[in-house]
């Protein structure tokens, strides 16, 4: 939309005849007239030497006079400053229209130099910082002349000069705004993507559009009367090269975009919370959400403990060594202690538990009991070598790619069987895990078609990826994701808490994954997963019921 600053009504100074016409690719100049106007950066004004040798110094009260000018005119004290002028009334309307010609907001003036010249006037230097709305501060300098009245007072001698040395009866300035159209971006279909209808793509659409370069604007010195421009006092903005008027490809799903937002805003009850889907066979990225929906990308950036969620990865690593079956034994006690007391959520315990139970009904203590079955670094390399986690993604856009350090102690390697100690994720990353568990294959996530870097890494045994799709959905029809057992399509999910400080409620988890569509979701402060992230998982895969195209 074009954007036009005018002053007052009934300013007929302020309405040129014609402006200059002309178009740039991908934006349209809004114009605003004003009788006054400042100087860039790069502008300059010579002020008049003193006559050499002159030894007399100026009047104080000359001085007190200007600076009283200029303080009034900085406060918006505009009667105030008028009245201490030799024109009260000109001088009122002039500095007026100036703030509102210009979208001028609280001017910084800052007197300088003082010098008494053959004029009998006292010269007060200044210079001024213009903070104009939405583009940024405009510094220019001039000089206030202040002359003796007959009844021995000092006023400023009004001219149009004084506000800028430009300004006169015949010259007057304009500032013009360049605001960006929107960027053209489609989902995969072809269907235009707008930060109106999908609030959480709103920070991250001009980016793919290649834009970021901010508003930009200029002021223009004209003619007052054929409104010809005569010079450019200075511009606002980067130089930014041409957008191509060729929409820009993702692989987002307009309708899978929709139903993610919408699940947020139902469902998060105004917690910070985070949303990914994407495809399992390749790797596309569907759908993001925020809450908030505007700022921060947590969905890609965040960086969070994973929990639970992450005993998809653990079990990854033990089936790889075959070193549990899903009916094996596994005995799920209340406490365990390992440097430190850990504990299920409530404090629960399943006795003569199996590993299939113990995935289903998340068990902490089991999972740890486990440890010495892998070796300090092996978590961390299947999350490598099989998922990916920890290698450098090229997404399509800025994305925090997960990291597993080593475990410094038996403490800190217990944590990692059950997503704690070190180890950071987000729901791009676990939509990531959840979808190469169930396919037994990793591709890169990708936000832009044929984005994606080549990862290197290993396949699943077939072996496994099938019991990890087995122990998912087992966890919906009869473990802590039963918050989707009403949904059709046979989903597999797991649930997660995850501690964040021993004061503050946990974060909850849920990653899930139905036909061709894996899904994760955090929620910050949501004590636990199926309560909390549950119910958006729910909206989402309830709202869109089949595949993506």
């Amino acid at each position: 939309m074009t954007h036009l600053s005018s002053p007052p009504d009934g300013a007929s100074w302020n309405a040129p005849t014609q402006h200059r016409k002309g178009r740039r690719r991908g934006r349209r100049a809004g114009i605003a007239v004003a009788v006054a106007a400042v100087v860039g950066a790069c502008g300059y004004y010579a002020f008049g030497p003193a006559r050499a040798g002159r030894d007399d110094t100026p009047d104080p009260a000359a001085t007190a006079a200007a600076r009283g000018f200029l303080a009034d005119w900085a406060g918006g004290r505009l009667d105030s400053a008028g009245a201490r002028t030799t024109d009260p009334a000109k001088a009122r309307e002039v500095l007026r229209n100036f703030t509102v010609g210009l979208d001028i907001g609280k001017p910084v003036l800052t007197p300088g130099q003082v010098t008494k010249r053959d004029d009998d006037t006292v010269r007060v230097a200044f210079a001024a910082k213009m903070p104009v709305t939405g583009l940024g501060t405009w510094a220019y300098r001039s000089e206030l002349p202040v002359r003796k009245q007959k009844d021995g007072s000092w006023k400023v001698d009004w001219s149009l000069s004084l506000v800028h040395p430009r300004l006169s009866d015949s010259a007057k300035f304009r500032l013009e705004r360049e605001e960006e159209t929107e960027p053209r971006v489609d989902d995969r279909n072809g269907k235009p993507l707008t930060a109106g209808a999908h609030p959480s793509l709103g920070p991250v659409l001009d980016r793919l559009a290649g834009g970021g370069s901010g508003p930009r604007g200029a002021i223009r010195l004209v003619d007052r009367h054929s409104g010809e421009i005569e010079g450019t006092e200075t511009t606002f903005g980067a130089k930014e090269e041409p957008r191509s008027d060729k929409p820009v490809a993702t692989t987002f799903d307009a309708t899978w975009q929709a139903a993610a937002d919408q699940a947020m805003a139902e469902a998060a009850e105004g917690r910070n919370a985070s949303l990914v889907a994407l495809r399992v066979d390749n790797g596309e990225v569907l759908a993001l959400a925020n809450s908030p929906s505007t700022g921060f990308n947590r969905a890609f950036s965040g960086t969070y403990a994973p929990g639970s969620t992450w005993k998809i990865v653990t079990s990854s690593a033990l089936l790889l060594k075959d070193a549990v079956k899903p009916d094996d034994v596994v005995d799920c006690p209340k406490f365990l202690t390992v440097g430190k007391e850990f504990h299920n959520v409530e404090t629960s315990e399943f006795p003569g538990a199996t590993f299939r139970q113990d995935f289903m009904k998340s068990c902490n203590t089991a999972f740890i009991s486990l440890r010495d079955k892998l070796g300090d670094t092996e978590l961390g390399d299947v999350a490598r070598d099989y998922f990916g986690v920890g290698q450098e993604w090229k997404v399509g856009i800025p994305s925090y790619d997960g990291s597993v350090p080593e475990p410094t102690d038996q403490t800190e390697k217990a944590a990692s069987m059950i997503g704690q100690g070190r180890i950071q994720a987000n729901p791009l990353v676990m939509a990531s895990v959840t979808a190469t568990a169930v396919s037994g294959t990793f591709h890169q996530p990708t936000v832009v078609p044929g984005a994606g870097n080549k990862v290197p890494t290993k396949p699943l045994p077939a072996k496994v990826s099938s019991r990890l799709r087995e122990l998912m959905r087992a966890t919906v029809t009869d473990g802590t994701a039963h918050v989707l057992a009403d949904l059709p399509g046979g989903i597999g999910a797991k649930t997660g808490t995850a501690e964040v400080a021993e004061d503050d409620p946990n974060n909850g988890w849920m990653v899930a994954w139905r036909g061709n569509v894996a899904v994760a979701c955090v929620v910050e402060q949501g004590v636990t997963g199926g309560g909390s992230a549950g119910p958006i998982l729910h909206s989402l895969l309830k709202a869109v019921p089949g595949d993506p195209a």
